[in-house]
Order: structure tokens, then C-alpha cells, then sequence
């Protein structure tokens, strides 16, 4: 049987450029895509640049628990953890992308950008793509056949700790 491991999940995610950011507002849930700036499969982060003027960067500092989900072509991924806020001048340097520009015309020297580091926690993924689809039919199929449900595969919906005590 497959033990999946943040490797397993950060494989999947590793697949996307753009997710939904999920942050607590003084209403509810406030969700928005984002695009990913960068991802750290080793320390189990994603990072995102934002402008310290958005509302989301408020939301951010009352309450820092998060939740970040990837979805398409049949992969999917939500993970909880904690963002923080980084000003630093060196780290915005070394991930600037020319296409930023759009949302910070004087470039990776205004002022107002700043970077999101998102430090997961916990996630969960479903693959149902290529080989695993063909699995989850078999399985389905069977399943129908039998009267019975499916059995879970770990390699296509799985539960995976990243960091202890949260």
C-alpha cells in the first residue's frame, strides 16, 4: 500500500500556476486566484506577491490561518496552513517576474509589493488523471457490479500532516 507524503502532494501542486487563496474576513471566507510566485517542496511553502494596499493583506494580519486550493484536469489539492507577510527587498528581487509589472508599474522597486509566504500545515489531494482515472473506473466499476463501494487508494485521494502540532 502507498503512504502518501508531502512529496506525493507538493508533486500534484507543483503543477499549477495559479491556486485560490482562502482568508478569513470580518464577513466569512474571502477566496481570490492567485498566481503562484514561487513553491518550496523542501519547507512545504508557496508564495505569492501581493500589494500591502489590498484588503486581503488585512485579512491577513487579523487572522493568518489560511487555505490554498489547486484544481484542474482532473487534480485537485486543499491546504490549510499560515501566511505571512515579507517586505524583504532582496527576497522581491530575486522572485520578480517582468509580467508583475501590470499590477506594480514602477516594477520590483514599488513600494507597495510585498510577498505572501504561505507555510502549509496540512493538505489533502485527489488525482483522477491518467492512470489513476483508469483505476478509479476499474475500482467504480466493480464496485457497481458488487453492490459494494469502491475501496480508497491513497494514490488518488489522500490525507498528508506537514507540520506536527497545528
Amino acid at each position: 500500500m502507498h503512504k502518501s507524503t508531502s512529496k506525493d502532494l507538493f508533486d500534484l501542486v507543483s503543477e499549477f500556476d495559479i491556486a485560490m487563496l482562502v482568508t478569513h474576513s470580518p464577513n466569512g471566507m474571502h477566496a481570490r486566484p492567485m498566481a503562484i510566485a514561487r513553491l518550496d517542496v523542501g519547507m512545504c511553502t508557496t508564495y505569492f506577491v501581493t500589494d500591502l494596499n489590498s484588503i486581503k493583506v488585512d485579512e491577513i494580519n487579523a487572522n493568518p490561518h489560511a487555505l490554498v486550493t489547486f484544481q484542474g484536469a482532473r487534480k485537485y489539492a486543499s491546504v490549510s496552513g499560515e501566511l505571512s507577510i515579507l517586505k524583504d527587498r532582496e527576497l522581491i528581487e530575486g522572485m520578480w517576474k517582468e509580467m508583475w509589472k501590470v499590477w506594480f508599474p514602477n516594477g520590483k522597486s514599488d513600494p507597495n509589493i510585498a510577498i505572501l509566504k504561505f507555510t502549509a500545515h496540512e493538505g489533502e489531494f485527489w488525482d483522477n488523471a491518467g492512470m489513476q482515472a483508469l483505476k478509479y473506473v476499474y475500482s467504480a466499476a466493480k464496485a457497481y457490479i458488487s453492490g459494494t463501494r469502491p475501496e480508497p487508494d491513497k494514490e488518488q485521494h489522500s490525507k498528508v500532516v506537514l507540520k506536527q502540532g497545528k
